[in-house]
């Protein structure tokens, strides 16, 4: 949630992009079998080769759907989702489910640097890969204490993967056709490809895929995390003292991020509420509350029909 520059990972994706089906089936395995990772066979238990093993556990590590390092255990936001028998959405079925990934992919800074990097720090609404490369690499070397900065190869296998897990495939670009489509967080429109496939495009827009509660519990949780009961919305937009900002990871205009408060502050009322102190609109935390409750009401709703 917060860019610490000596807690930093970079490439140890094994240069596979995180693809559709890799969360449920890795979650669902683990939970049948602890070791499953670890074990000879796994490569026959998940049905991929064996550095695609590790990039499924890498993957699920980043996510912070299991913990971030052995034993592989579910933490209690991936048995909340992926739990075969309990779970909300175990075999990824519903959008919101992927915008809570990105979420919680994109503020987990310490295993996913370079992501973090992208939608907190990187505001360049246009751009090419080298651009990209050259970004990430100036970032490294003037934010990552000396000992924990990549490989040259590294960052630039960071640099290839990131938009090419967020832009739909286009029939003239390199990337392999069902490596695209197996892609979850492509479907979310949060970078495009031009159709040169040189320059990608990463800018605010109104997001009305976002749900409601998926963003209520990504502003709860940056609010709990950070122990704090009252927030300047500029705050939320815009990373401010290297903390996530959900305006920047959801790539959200000012005006919908505005809107998406309000809403917010509707949807389980008596919780927050927005006011100007001294000029500065803020929003406060006016009562406690776990913020997995707003998701757990996302899909509550979605199972009644009631509108999000």
């Amino acid at each position: 949630m917060k860019f610490q520059s000596d807690s930093v990972a970079f490439g140890r994706h094994e240069t596979f992009a995180l693809r559709y089906s890799w969360l449920s089936k890795g979650f669902h395995a683990l939970k049948q079998k602890p070791s499953v990772f670890d074990d000879d066979d796994s490569v026959v238990e998940l049905g991929v080769g064996r550095n695609m093993v590790s990039s499924i556990r890498y993957w699920l590590r980043a996510c912070q759907l299991i913990a971030p390092q052995k034993p592989d255990t579910p933490e209690s936001i991936g048995n909340l989702i992926f739990d075969v028998k309990k779970g909300l959405d175990p075999y990824l079925e519903d959008e919101a489910t992927i915008w809570l990934i990105h979420w919680l992919l994109v503020t987990n800074s310490s295993m996913a640097t370079s992501w973090f990097w992208f939608f907190n720090k990187f505001h360049k609404p246009e751009f090419t890969g080298q651009e990209l490369q050259t970004a990430l690499s100036d970032f490294i070397k003037d934010q990552v204490v000396e000992k924990r900065r990549p490989s040259a190869n590294t960052v630039k296998s960071d640099a290839l993967l990131l938009p090419r897990m967020y832009t739909q495939s286009k029939g003239n670009t390199r990337t392999p056709l069902e490596e695209a489509l197996d892609s979850p967080l492509s479907l979310l429109g949060l970078v495009t490809q031009f159709s040169s496939g040189r320059s990608y495009q990463s800018k605010p827009e109104a997001r009305p895929g976002l749900p409601v509660g998926i963003f209520a519990f990504s502003v709860a949780q940056l609010m709990q995390q950070r122990e704090i009961t009252t927030i300047p919305i500029e705050e939320l937009m815009y990373s401010r003292n290297d903390y996530a900002a959900p305006g920047s990871i959801f790539r959200l205009t000012e005006t919908d991020l505005i809107t998406k408060l309000e809403l917010m502050v509707n949807y389980i009322p008596g919780y927050f509420d927005i006011r100007e102190t001294a000029g500065i609109h803020q929003l406060y935390r006016t009562n406690e509350m776990e913020p997995l409750r707003y998701i757990e009401k996302h899909y509550i709703d979605i199972e009644q029909g009631v509108a999000a």
